[in-house]
């Protein structure tokens, strides 16, 4: 064989190699941000129930369950949603766990969406919020960690299992987190009854609550419906992050819709949705069918 041809043969089965050694790790389960966010969960799991198991061996007046009682220093309203939705009676919970399949998810205004795979855990001890995106971006794997605990929230995105393409950090982020884990409360009763999170009854629909960690302060307001369902939560204290690190105070709104009973007995909705009220226009980057709550599915 000429030089010149075993040199093409070589450099051809260089590159043949290098794209099969890409396919298998695209393609192994393995990966070091779902690792991460795994590690972390556990670690946390873990203390939490470490609590429990303490507070359990110190009062024998706790219920393991949510019970009227329990609920009777919050306001009306939310003690209405807990009742009408099928929380009384429920397993006392230390944490939340909600999967989404499918979310169509915007990256910017006017940038490329994508199909996300979701799983956030929330913790009733503390407000502490954990949260795993994984994706493919023209079939190269794209996995993201959200994070708050000790009161420090971040986003981390990561392309092919190594590159990271954005990690965020800072004041903003750690109130942004904040908020995130405030709009999703009442998916965790529990951590309704926690002196972290204040509310004031508004009128008969709306809620105002503010939640404090580590000195930070947040406020927005929960709107119900005439069937006591919570569907939405809007506050203006989320800053909007652009990738360059720019902050803009932007109204941020989370919607809930479409409630139906899981197989757990409580009703909650199927459909969130994340989004900025842009000045020109509404910008929904997370839109999502809930696929799974602490386990339980739609009947």
């Amino acid at each position: 064989m000429k030089p010149a041809k075993r040199f093409f043969m070589t450099i051809l089965i260089i590159i043949a190699a290098i794209i099969l050694l890409l396919a298998i790790w695209f393609n192994i389960p393995y990966s070091p941000v779902k690792t991460l966010f795994q590690n972390d969960v556990e670690a946390r799991l873990q203390s939490a129930a470490t609590l429990t198991n303490a507070n359990a061996d110190s009062s024998a007046t706790i219920s393991r369950t949510l019970d009227s009682a329990a609920i009777a220093s919050l306001p009306p309203l939310i003690q209405k949603y807990l009742k009408t939705n099928g929380y009384i009676g429920s397993k006392r919970r230390t944490h939340l766990t909600m999967e989404y399949k499918d979310v169509d998810f915007g990256m910017g205004v006017n940038k490329p969406r994508l199909k996300i795979d979701y799983t956030h855990v929330d913790f009733a001890d503390s407000p502490d919020r954990l949260a795993f995106i994984d994706s493919k971006m023209f079939g190269i794997p794209f996995q993201g960690y959200d994070y708050y605990m000790n009161g420090k929230g971040g986003m981390k995105g990561v392309l092919a299992k190594l590159f990271t393409l954005f990690d965020q950090t800072g004041p903003a982020m750690d109130k942004a987190c904040l908020i995130t884990y405030l709009a999703e409360a009442f998916f965790l009763p529990e951590a309704l009854l926690k002196d972290f999170i204040t509310f004031k009854q508004v009128d008969d629909h709306t809620v105002e609550a503010t939640i404090t960690n580590k000195g930070v302060t947040a406020t927005g307001i929960f709107h119900f419906n005439d069937a006591y369902e919570m569907t939405s939560f809007t506050t203006n204290n989320r800053g909007q992050i652009s990738p360059d690190g720019t902050i803009e105070y932007t109204p941020w709104e989370a919607q809930c819709e479409n409630y139906k009973t899981y197989s757990d007995g409580i009703k909650r909705p199927t459909v969130f949705r994340a989004v900025w009220k842009n000045k020109d226009s509404d910008f929904v980057y997370f839109d999502g069918e809930i696929s799974k709550v602490n386990g339980a599915r739609l009947k």
